[in-house]
C-alpha cells in the first residue's frame, strides 16, 4: 500500500486527479496540498471526497496540508501547482511563472521524500519535467511528466471513430512535445494488430486535420468549459496505478533521454517508456526519416525553451 501527495490540490485537475486515483488499489492514503489561504478549501474538498468514499466503499484515508515538507513518507507525488493558462495562450507562456513554483517545490521534495517519484502534470510539462529533474537532485527515472500519454490518448480515440472499432484495438503514440510540435507516430500505429498503412481505408484517413484537432484539444476545451479536468485527472491517475502496480507498460511519457530515440537526447521530453514501481526508463526506438527531422526539430524546441528558463532562474 502506497501514500500519494498532490500538490496543487485546490486547482481543477489536482482536486479532480484524487478521485480516480482513490480508486486504485495500491493506494491507502492520499495527501492534498494547497497553498496557504487555501486551508477551508482544503477541509471542503477532504470531506466532500470522505462523503463520496464512504458511497463508493472506498476504504482510503485523505488529509491536506499547507506545507510541502508534509510529503515525507510519500511514494508519488503529483505536482499539479501551477498557473493555468487561458484560451488564447499556449502552454510556452506560462514557462517563467511555473518555473518558479516548480523549482521551489521540487527542491523541498528532494529533501524530503528522496526515493519518492515525482511526476510533473504542470506546464509546459516537458521544461517543467526538466525543472523538477534538476531542482530535486533525484535521479532521472525517478522524475517524469504527462508529457505525450494524453495526446495519444486522443489520437487513439480519433482513430477508433474512423475506423469504427473498439479503442482498445488501436495502438499508437505521440512523441516529443505536448504541444504544436508533437510527433505522431503512425509508423507505431496499429489497428487490430494491422499496420494502419496497411488498411486499405488509411488512404482515406483525414490525418493532417486528426493530428491538427489533438494538438488543438486543450485549447478547445478550455475554450468551452474553462478548464481541462478529466481528461487530464484520469490519465494521472492511469500513470500513478501503473507505478504503483509495478505494471512494467510501455507508456508515453516526458522523461530524460540520453540516447534512446536516433542519439538524441540530454532533455525531457515526451518517449515511450517502461513504468513500473521504480519509475520510468525511455525504451530505445527507431523512426521513419521523416519522424526522425520532426522528433529533433521537437527536441532543439524544448531544449530552446528549457535553457532560457534555466536561464530566468539563475538570474533570480
Amino acid at each position: 500500500m502506497a501514500r500519494v501527495a498532490i500538490i496543487g490540490a485546490t486547482g481543477n485537475v489536482g482536486s479532480f486527479a484524487a478521485h480516480p486515483i482513490s480508486e486504485i488499489p495500491y493506494v491507502d492514503e492520499i495527501l492534498l496540498i494547497g497553498r496557504p489561504g487555501r486551508e477551508s478549501l482544503l477541509e471542503g474538498l477532504r470531506r466532500d471526497f470522505n462523503d463520496s468514499y464512504a458511497a463508493r466503499g472506498t476504504n482510503c484515508r485523505l488529509s491536506w496540508s499547507t506545507d510541502i515538507a508534509d510529503v515525507a513518507g510519500s511514494e508519488v507525488i503529483v505536482h499539479a501547482a501551477g498557473a493555468a493558462r487561458d484560451g488564447g495562450q499556449d502552454r510556452m507562456d506560462l514557462a517563467v511563472t511555473n518555473a518558479r513554483i516548480v523549482a521551489e517545490a521540487a527542491e523541498e521534495i528532494g529533501h524530503q521524500a528522496p526515493k519518492a517519484k515525482l511526476f510533473m502534470v504542470t506546464n509546459p510539462v516537458d521544461v517543467m519535467t526538466s525543472v523538477g529533474l534538476h531542482c530535486s537532485g533525484m535521479k532521472p527515472h525517478q522524475v517524469f511528466g504527462l508529457g505525450t500519454h494524453l495526446d495519444s490518448m486522443r489520437l487513439k480515440s480519433l482513430i477508433a471513430q474512423s475506423f469504427q472499432v473498439h479503442v482498445s484495438e488501436v495502438h499508437t503514440r505521440i512523441i516529443g512535445e505536448h504541444g504544436p510540435s508533437m510527433v505522431p507516430l503512425w509508423s507505431a500505429t496499429t489497428v487490430g494488430g494491422i499496420q494502419i498503412n496497411r488498411l486499405p481505408s488509411f488512404g482515406d484517413l483525414p490525418v493532417a486535420r486528426m493530428v491538427e484537432s489533438v494538438k488543438a484539444s486543450g485549447q478547445t476545451i478550455i475554450r468551452h468549459k474553462g478548464s481541462t479536468v478529466y481528461g487530464p485527472g484520469e490519465a494521472i491517475a492511469t500513470l500513478v496505478r501503473t507505478v504503483l502496480g509495478d505494471e512494467n507498460r510501455i507508456l508515453t511519457v516526458s522523461a530524460y533521454i540520453r540516447s534512446e530515440v536516433h542519439d538524441i537526447g540530454d532533455i525531457c521530453i515526451g518517449v515511450p517508456a517502461r513504468v513500473n514501481r521504480q519509475g520510468v526508463l525511455p525504451i530505445p526506438i527507431r523512426l521513419d526519416p521523416e519522424e526522425v527531422t520532426a522528433f529533433r526539430e521537437s527536441v532543439d524546441k524544448i531544449r530552446a525553451h528549457t535553457a532560457l528558463v534555466f536561464e530566468q532562474l539563475a538570474w533570480e
